[in-house]
């Protein structure tokens, strides 16, 4: 018998269902990542200290604000597909293949460290999820990816940039 999460909802999408629900899993997935990485940047932003506060708090909050759209986004092309979205905090803190934030990184360069590395898994994971998705035959979820994969490797410049020189 299907649960919840294996739901799944008509629709006229030309792609074949089987291949529906692989990225709906995929498209959740990331969903959690994107979720857990929005909570993150905020924890980093929250707790900052240092010579470099100001900077650093205001780009965390800036990351941040640029990574949040995109958790709309993956959720809506999981509906657009026909599937559930499986967004909850709860949902995604249990489903988020993102390291913990280390609590005890609140200097600024610690924090620097801690929030590239994030980005650094987050990006691997999104670039992978847009090569999959363009094998499976989806170019539009593929795409979106593709859009994720762009801000957040520039973000993530801009993070290692103070690490740099």
């Amino acid at each position: 018998m299907a649960t919840q999460t294996d739901r799944t909802f008509e629709t006229r999408i030309d792609i074949p269902e089987d291949t529906r629900e692989q990225v709906i899993e995929l498209l959740n997935a990331r969903l959690a990542d994107t979720f857990d990485l929005y909570s993150q940047l905020k924890q980093a932003h929250w707790n900052v200290k240092g010579s470099d506060f100001y900077q650093l708090h205001l780009l965390y909050d800036q990351v941040a604000e640029d990574v949040f759209p995109f958790v709309d986004e993956i959720a809506e092309r999981a509906t657009q597909l026909g599937g559930l979205a499986l967004g909850t905090a709860r949902m995604a803190a249990s489903a988020s293949s993102l390291d913990e934030y280390p609590l005890d990184a609140i200097e600024g360069m610690e924090t620097v460290t801690a929030v590239a590395d994030r980005l650094a898994a987050y990006a691997a994971a999104v670039r992978s999820a847009i090569d999959t998705t363009a094998e499976w035959g989806d170019q539009s979820t593929s795409d979106l990816f593709t859009e994720i994969s762009r801000t957040v490797d520039k973000y993530l410049w801009f993070v290692e940039a103070h690490q740099q020189g």
